[in-house]
This record gives C-alpha cells, sequence and structure tokens, in this order.
C-alpha cells in the first residue's frame, strides 16, 4: 500500500505525546490558571495521528480518553455505579475515532491536506457527540476551559465548538513549518496565550439595581417541604428587599407550585421561578419551571427540552417558547438543558434578552460535577451576549452578566445560601459563528468517511 509522505512517531514520541496530552488536560481544568494548556491537549491529539499503525491508533486514544475522562468524570461512580465505566468510555470512543479517521486521513492526502481536514474532522466528531446523538455530552469540550478566563468575551465569539476549531487551525499551521521554526513559534505563541488569559477579571461591585434593570434574588434548596420554601422566601424578601424577582431551583415542587406559596407570592408581590412536575397521562409528568406572577397566578410555564438519559426527568417539551416579562423577554432553561446549544440557539433566535436556569445537582453527586457544570454559564452567557441567572439546589449558583463574567455566586453544598444581583437585559444576542462552522464540519467529516474507501483506493493505484 502506498502512504502520501507522511513522518510517522517513533515509540518514545508517541509515549510523550499521550502523557502530555492527559498531564495538561488535567490542568487545564483543574487549575484556573492553567486554562491555556488545553491547547496543548489538542496539539498532542493532533501530532497523534501520526502514530504509524491504525489499531494502535485507536488503541492510545482510547486509553488516553480513559486516562482524561475518569478522573474529570469520577463522580459518575457515585451516580451509576460499575456502568459509570461505560459511560467513561463513549467520550474516550470519539477520541480515539479522531485519532483514527485523522491517521487514515494522513494516509490517503498530503500533509497540507490533512493539516486542513484535521480540524473539521475534530470539530464536527465534537459537535456531534455534543449534540447530535442520543449519548449527547458537553462537558470537557476544549471551549468549557476558558469559561473563567480573561479571554472568555472575546474567545466565545467563536462559539465553544469554534474554539477549539482555531486551536486545531493554529495547531495545523505550526505543525506544516521546519521543526524548529514550528517548536519556537509554538512556544511564544503558548506563553503568550498563558499571560493574555490570566489577565485579572474585573466585575463591577454589587449593589442597589440601577434603573432599568432586573434584581433577582434565590436560595439554594435541595427536596425542600412547603413550610421550608415559605421560611426561606421570608429570609429572601429580609435580605433583599429591592429584589423583584425570585428562584428557586429545579424540582423543587414534586407537583406544580402549591397554593400556599402562590398565595405568599400575591401577599408579598413578588414574581416567583421554580420547578415543579406538571402532571402527564399514564403517571408520566413533565419537568417544568412555574413563573408565578404577583397575583399567585401561574403566567408562564416551560417543560425541560432535553430531559437526562437514564433519569426519570419527565417528558421532553413539545415546543420552547419565551415568557414576555415585564422587563422583556427571557427564556427559561432547566438545568442540562442550558447544556446543549441547539436548545439554547432557539431561544435566542426567538429573541431572549437574558436566560433563566433552574437547575437540580444534587448534593451528594459531589464538588467535581458541580464545578464542571458552573463552567457551562459563563460560556452561554458570553457566545450569545445575554446575561444568565443559574440557580442550583446545592450549588453552584451564580448570576452572569453577557460579557461570561461571574458578578456573584453561592457555594457547594451551600444549603440555605442566597444570590442576589441586578441583570440588564437591553443588549443584543447573537449566535456566535461555529453554529454554522460546526454543522458544516459534521457533514466534511461524514462525506470523507464515507469516501475513505474510494481514496484508499486511488493512494494504492498512485503508489511507486
Amino acid at each position: 500500500m502506498g502512504y502520501a509522505p507522511q513522518r510517522w512517531l517513533s515509540i518514545r514520541h508517541v509515549i510523550a505525546l499521550c502523557l502530555c496530552a492527559v498531564l495538561c488536560f488535567h490542568l487545564a481544568y483543574t487549575i484556573e490558571s492553567c486554562a491555556f494548556l488545553a491547547t496543548v491537549s489538542l496539539f498532542c491529539f493532533f501530532t497523534l495521528t501520526r502514530i504509524g499503525s491504525t489499531r494502535l491508533t485507536f488503541y492510545l486514544g482510547l486509553v488516553v480518553g480513559l486516562a482524561i475522562y475518569a478522573p474529570q468524570l469520577s463522580f459518575f461512580w457515585g451516580i451509576f455505579g460499575a456502568a459509570a465505566i461505560l459511560l467513561w468510555l463513549v467520550p474516550s470512543v470519539w477520541l480515539a475515532l479522531f485519532m483514527l479517521i485523522g491517521r487514515l486521513c494522513r494516509c490517503v492526502c498530503r500533509p497540507v491536506t490533512a493539516a486542513v481536514l484535521l480540524p473539521l474532522f475534530w470539530t464536527g466528531l465534537e459537535y456531534f457527540r455534543s449534540e447530535l446523538y442520543y449519548l449527547r455530552f458537553s462537558w470537557l469540550n476544549a471551549g468549557y476551559a476558558f469559561s473563567q478566563t480573561w479571554l472568555l468575551p472575546f474567545a466565545a465569539k467563536l462559539g465553544m465548538y469554534g474554539i477549539g476549531l482555531a486551536i486545531m487551525l493554529v495547531g495545523a499551521g505550526v505543525s506544516l513549518l521546519p521543526r524548529r521554526a514550528g517548536i519556537a513559534i509554538g512556544l511564544v505563541l503558548l506563553a503568550g496565550l498563558g499571560i493574555v488569559s490570566n489577565l485579572p477579571v474585573r466585575v463591577s461591585p454589587s449593589g442597589d439595581p440601577p434603573p432599568g434593570l432586573l434584581c433577582i434574588a434565590a436560595v439554594q434548596l435541595e427536596f425542600p417541604s412547603q413550610s421550608e420554601v415559605i421560611a426561606a422566601l421570608d429570609r429572601l424578601i429580609e435580605q433583599c428587599p429591592h429584589a423583584q424577582l425570585l428562584m428557586l431551583s429545579e424540582y423543587t415542587f414534586s407537583r406544580p407550585v402549591p397554593q400556599r406559596v402562590r398565595d405568599w407570592c400575591k401577599e408579598h408581590q413578588r414574581y416567583l421561578v421554580a420547578g415543579g412536575k406538571d402532571p402527564a397521562p399514564n403517571e408520566r409528568f413533565y419537568n417544568t419551571v412555574f413563573v408565578v406572577g404577583p397575583d399567585g397566578q401561574v403566567v408562564f410555564r416551560q417543560v425541560k427540552s432535553a430531559p437526562i438519559q437514564f433519569f426519570k426527568d419527565g417528558l421532553p417539551a413539545a415546543a420552547q417558547s419565551l415568557w414576555d416579562s415585564p422587563w422583556g423577554k427571557i427564556g427559561l432553561c432547566v438545568c442540562y438543558d442550558l447544556s446543549y446549544t441547539r436548545v439554547t440557539d432557539e431561544l435566542v433566535r426567538q429573541g431572549a434578552s437574558a436566560i433563566l436556569v433552574p437547575t437540580m445537582d444534587v448534593m451528594g453527586w459531589g464538588g467535581r460535577e458541580h464545578e464542571l457544570h458552573a463552567l457551562v454559564a459563563p460560556m452561554r452567557a458570553a457566545e450569545y451576549g445575554v446575561p444568565i441567572v443559574r440557580v442550583c439546589s446545592s450549588g453552584i449558583s451564580q448570576v452572569v452578566d453577557r460579557r461570561g463574567r461571574v458578578l456573584v455566586s453561592a457555594p457547594y453544598p451551600g444549603q440555605g445560601q442566597t444570590i442576589a444581583g441586578s441583570i440588564d437585559l437591553r443588549g443584543h444576542a447573537a449566535l456566535p459563528i461555529d453554529r454554522i462552522a460546526a454543522p458544516a464540519a459534521v457533514v466534511v467529516t461524514i462525506g470523507f468517511v464515507l469516501a475513505m474507501p474510494i481514496l484508499w483506493r486511488r493512494a494504492a493505484r498512485t503508489a511507486p
């Protein structure tokens, strides 16, 4: 079989790249100041497509994936037991597929062509595994590593998938340079990225809301009784008398908002957003967020669009719509909905000026789960340019401005902890550019896989 000219890696280089990829990934996701090292991991993945054996490429991809994802998602064991091993394999398989397809591309394409195609393969596979199939899971994507850095408001305009694409494209360009020049330029770029990404993030101090802003206050409660809810709301308005809208988490109630709570809203003339179960036929239910008005009536409700796989999480929403509130049009996501751009994009298309997210992150899932979930809201806010208020049952609740900066947060486990902040609904939301680029990358990737037999035979015929 005749291959296009390539420089295949030696065993010692393969081992070094695998170790570097794993180490840099964990540093990027565990130490905030090391977030820029996610770029090194992606470049290692790019380079590992130059392994000389197809079978070894795939198996090493699985091993590296498990070394990356299993420690970061160790809380899966507490939730799913031994089945967590299979779930750790799911993202690992996608990494292995990228390395396998990348190596096959190097076998049948010239180096420059392969360097152009590999970033598209990465983006296409990342988008597909995050958004388009049953076991979709977007956490630990390259973009989320930048959720707490100074770069976020600028990088997010590319979109969370666009960040990975941009990193891969830069890596591809560096890989085509002579070795010494590539190493020198790569180190300079990495150092510059490290300095810029660690510039201090400045936020405005909270206080009384300026005119025209919506002041929101929330309290973290996990499976509370009605009496506990009432007592917590009393404390909340005592602490935050300027709050116009109050929030509770997903699944605060095991049914629609009780009459006693709606009477409290009427008595205190407050809007309340809270999660509950809306009954459905055959003893099923809809996981719903309810908006209660100051007259004590439910003025809006939104069902969860993407119930979590393997959980009794209700029936999916038949449609999405916006709450036309007194302050502007507000989109409501229920917990994990925020992790799917196909859900949040629709809210922005409809004209949402802010997004509210009641969330159930069970205390027993552990701190790491809460920390990873907390990376989503800043990214989403910066992508669209809309403020997001995320209220969790046991942390980490957040008020995030339209630049992705966390203005206020409440800790894990933080039962009874409150947050309060004001959000500005007067901005203009827009979709980032990767919402076109990522689906296009999926098409390119599928097209290459389908064309692979033809390309392979052509490479064999042209072999010397």
